[in-house]
């Protein structure tokens, strides 16, 4: 990850994948979607990560 890379929040994800945000929770809950991380009580995801796992998907 680039030290200038700003992560995304959870919204910033749904927008990008088109699914509502309790999809992301709910894959976050079954280890099935993209790779978040805790920072603090706040859910945030790397792009490369989420770029990683929408081409895991093809």
């Amino acid at each position: 990850m680039s030290t200038l890379t700003k992560l995304w929040t959870v919204q910033d994800v749904a927008t990008f994948l088109g699914v509502p945000i309790a999809t992301l929770y709910q894959w976050r809950h079954h280890r099935t979607g993209p790779r978040g991380h805790r920072i603090g009580r706040h859910l945030r995801y790397v792009p490369e990560d989420v770029m990683s796992w929408v081409q895991d998907q093809e």
